[in-house]
């Protein structure tokens, strides 16, 4: 299984698209913990808060234009 990084979602990748990533501040004060392949072919972010608790955050169906970057260092 490979671990992914990053996540852009919208057709125009460097315009108009959101991205996040591993590690990337958002939503007051939480960070993305985790993307990941969910078992409906769909991609979601969990964010971790300042308890080190872990949660879902968004998820994005595979209707989309999507975009993955892959983390390679295993």
């Amino acid at each position: 299984m490979r671990v992914i990084r990053k996540i852009s979602i919208g057709s125009e990748s460097k315009e108009k698209a959101m991205h996040y990533s591993v590690g990337q501040a958002v939503y007051g004060g939480n960070e993305v913990h985790s993307i990941k392949l969910e078992k409906d072919n769909s991609y979601g972010i969990y964010i971790k808060n300042e308890k080190e608790e872990v949660m879902p955050w968004k998820n994005f169906n595979s209707n989309m234009a999507i975009s993955l970057e892959y983390d390679l260092e295993y």
